[in-house]
């Protein structure tokens, strides 16, 4: 124990570890504000959805040669969430198929582009790390930093200032619509929002594992609290420290474990937890 604690003090002297950390947390944060709306509105796997449009784009980017392979990814998640918005809401086509043909097109276009046009000698390796994290939460840079930092700002910003339409969509949208609350505009800023942090999430889990940070905190939270309100601070809270503990984890253990995989596990443990903790309150009330 004193030689991980050791190893984590040596590492946090370096800028790119305490960068990894603040990032880390502050992508916690954001997924969790809106993962419980998500997961309430049954629509949880729009991040799956969103995160391999994003690989896809990512892969295009690759190719092309882009230094800064957010100014293709980032627009083209957005424009993806919105079409799911408006495709989910078809009568044809409904939410959970229109996830499916959306993300399963473009996991296949991406990894078909990175074998075509490979742009290094090991496609399975980049592949690998793109799918499921990488060490590119390890290499970024100060503006990289800031751009995250300002970007969870506008989204927690975002989300306290709309939270009473956030709550009146996510649990009577019709109610809402007919008391006079612009449903469609407060569904396409969840959506854009949403976009913006699996591209940012990217860096951190990997396109194959951003859904495990908007459901399993939200998940975890509904065991033991009730309110929209409590549910949403404790859903936070637990992603935050399990991002954070999957972190430290991931840099202090000597066999050098992945980043993505850990926290998702770390969280995945929480959830066991607290799921025991509500099966033990609901037996305690009986």
């Amino acid at each position: 124990m004193m030689d991980f604690i050791q190893r984590i003090g040596q590492f946090l002297q370096f800028s790119f570890v305490r960068y990894a950390l603040i990032v880390g947390v502050l992508i916690a944060l954001c997924s969790s504000l809106l993962g419980v709306t998500l997961v309430l509105k049954r629509f949880s796997f729009i991040g799956d959805g969103l995160s391999h449009v994003a690989f896809g784009a990512m892969a295009v980017a690759a190719v092309v040669g882009l230094t800064n392979q957010m100014l293709i990814v980032m627009p083209v998640t957005v424009v993806a969430a919105i079409l799911l918005l408006r495709t989910g809401q078809n009568a044809r086509v409904k939410g959970d198929a229109s996830v499916a043909l959306i993300s399963v097109f473009a996991l296949a276009f991406g990894y078909l582009m990175m074998n075509l046009f490979p742009t290094s000698s090991n496609v399975s390796a980049d592949v690998c790390g793109t799918l499921f994290g990488s060490v590119s939460i390890l290499t970024l840079s100060p503006w990289e930093v800031w751009v995250c930092a300002g970007l969870a700002l506008l989204t927690v910003l975002i989300f306290i200032f709309f939270y009473n339409r956030i709550f009146a969509v996510t649990f009577d949208e019709n109610f809402a619509k007919a008391t006079g609350v612009k449903t469609q505009v407060y569904n396409l800023i969840i959506a854009v929002i949403i976009a913006v942090v699996i591209v940012l999430a990217m860096n951190l889990v990997g396109s194959l594992l951003i859904s495990a940070l908007i459901i399993f905190p939200a998940l975890s939270a509904m065991r033991v609290a009730k309110s929209f309100l409590s549910v949403t601070v404790t859903s936070t809270v637990i992603s935050v420290v399990t991002a954070l503990v999957g972190l430290l984890l991931a840099i202090g253990l000597p066999q050098g474990v992945p980043v993505g995989p850990t926290i998702v596990v770390v969280q995945a443990a929480a959830f066991l937890l607290f799921y025991l903790v509500g099966f033990i309150k609901e037996k305690v009330k009986v």
